[in-house]
């Protein structure tokens, strides 16, 4: 059985936590800042989780996160 090739877009924009749950950086924090609060700002550091729902197409995609 051949090797799994990794979508290398996916694998830079997903990490695994150390209970196997996937995490992604949060949207909305890149441009136009100035109108957005520094509160809003604060909190779109934190890292989302991704919803269970869509681990098995992210796994896919990065098999051996």
């Amino acid at each position: 059985m051949p090797k799994i090739k990794t979508n290398r877009g996916a694998a830079k924009r997903f990490r695994a936590t150390g209970t196997g749950k996937l995490r992604r950086a949060s949207a909305y924090r890149r441009h136009i800042l100035t109108k957005k609060s520094t509160k809003r700002k604060r909190q779109l550091r934190k890292p989302g989780l991704i919803h269970a729902s869509d681990h098995k197409p992210i796994k896919r995609l990065v098999p051996y996160i």
